[in-house]
């Protein structure tokens, strides 16, 4: 896809200053990010490695264990005693927003329905204190298996692997919690200047996504107890793959908007939202583009 293309399907989606917004974010290389494993390792070891290699970082005001990584790039990080050992976890900062928002609890019965290779999964493990009952879904195999190597590495405890469609999931497994960071078309993690993404975005793609989020979603529903709660999340910014998928359910009497509390998330760049009291956060330097719901079963 063109840039001139993929500026028309941000047109439909958004108003002029917020296109403007996007393609600027489009065009920016990210920065590397990560977060402390407090499942193997704290901050202060962590701070102590990267001060000693002369890696400048940046806090996340409203992840205290994330940081931006402002002069190393992705495998400098890799080359780290702290990396290899598990004790932090390289992750966009968008991607980390649903767990929190989550929030797992001790004993709760969560599900992950497309889990790898995962980020998500342990972060709620470590958000937990490893208390949390967690099944994470993947269907493809060898994603699955990068699944099963990260839950190992990074000492999550108490997360059941499953190598199998989410979709197919028996209906009669009942959950407290449930996260579907949905297959999207990545149209919120888009690099103008990198021309494999580029061509591998499509409308195409954008309609093959929409089906098998309305398909997750749904058999999410079913399978969550009743008054649990819901987090939704794509990488993308597109409203065909975000709000109109939840306001479909909403309509339906499935489920609730439970406001996202913002005054926590005051600094992450945000973009106008269709539905009250969701997420849609901006591309940057620093954020992906991403979206994220907080939803109660009725």
């Amino acid at each position: 896809m063109s840039e001139i293309e993929l500026e028309k399907i941000i047109k439909d989606n958004y108003e002029d200053n917020e296109v403007k917004k996007i393609m600027d974010g489009f065009r920016k290389k990210r920065k590397v990010s990560l977060r402390v494993n407090t499942l193997k390792g704290t901050r202060e070891e962590v701070l102590k490695v990267l001060d000693e290699n002369n890696i400048q970082y940046k806090d996340v005001s409203w992840y205290q264990e994330a940081f931006i990584i402002d002069n190393a790039l992705e495998w400098e990080i890799k080359e780290l005693d702290i990396y290899k050992e598990g004790k932090i976890y390289l992750q966009s900062l968008s991607a980390m927003i649903p767990a929190l928002i989550l929030n797992p609890k001790a004993n709760e019965s969560i599900l992950d329905m497309t889990a790898a290779p995962g980020g998500k999964t342990t972060l709620m493990a470590a958000l937990s204190d490893n208390k949390a009952l967690i099944t994470a879904v993947e269907k493809n195999k060898i994603r699955c298996e990068r699944l099963k190597y990260n839950v190992e590495k990074l000492g999550a405890k108490k997360v059941a692997v499953l190598n199998m469609d989410a979709r197919k999931l028996s209906s009669d497994y009942k959950f407290d919690k449930i996260l579907l960071d949905a297959p999207c078309s990545g149209a919120g993690t888009l690099y103008i200047d990198d021309g494999k993404v580029m061509q591998e975005f499509s409308g195409e793609l954008i309609k093959r996504s929409q089906n098998l989020q309305e398909e997750l979603f749904r058999r999410a529903v079913d399978m969550l107890n009743k008054g649990g709660l819901l987090v939704y999340a794509t990488c993308s910014i597109l409203k065909e793959e975000n709000e109109k998928i939840i306001d479909k359910f909403i309509k339906e009497g499935k489920v609730v908007v439970e406001d996202i509390s913002l005054d926590k998330f005051l600094d992450v760049p945000r973009l106008k939202e269709e539905i009250p009291g969701v997420l849609v956060v901006a591309p940057t330097g620093e954020y992906e583009g991403f979206f994220v719901a907080s939803l109660r079963k009725l």
